[in-house]
């Protein structure tokens, strides 16, 4: 079940890499990207049962490997941020809320609605926190520099 899973995100994310007009050679990174996310998401979820937190700290090693790339490869780093995100969007998580609501099972609705916006929220601190913290190192490299020279 789990290579399944990791094959899966990797044809996923390198999906949505076409679908998002990557480059042809960035592709195979782009499905890296999300696999490795997955993977790191599917082990501490296994681990913490929480899925908030595994999405948090998989979204962050999903922007670091995209920070690597981009550098190495001299591309924008959104494309690999972008395709490697996509296996940890709960959309099945959002679409079950939306058909609790319809449903008129307003409490479940709220409750499924709540952790699909913690999970989404927790996926963009990730990104976030991970420029962030690479933007102090390349701060710090170019004092460095300076100081010097």
């Amino acid at each position: 079940m789990v290579i399944e899973q990791i094959v899966t995100s990797f044809i996923a994310s390198a999906a949505f890499g076409i679908i998002f007009n990557a480059p042809v050679q960035s592709i195979i990174k782009c499905g890296f990207a999300g696999m490795v996310g997955w993977i790191i998401y599917l082990a501490l979820y296994d681990y913490t049962s929480d899925s908030v937190f595994a999405s948090l700290l998989a979204s962050f090693c999903i922007a670091i490997i995209s920070q690597f790339f981009a550098k190495k490869y001299k591309t924008p780093v959104i494309i690999f941020n972008v395709s490697g995100i996509i296996p940890l969007v709960p959309g099945g998580l959002a679409y079950d809320a939306m058909r609790s609501v319809v449903e008129n099972n307003y409490n479940l609705g709220i409750s499924l609605a709540a952790k699909a916006f913690m999970i989404s929220g927790a996926i963009a601190i990730g990104l976030v926190l991970s420029e962030v913290i690479n933007q102090i190192i390349r701060k710090k490299k170019l004092k460095k520099l300076s100081i010097e020279s």
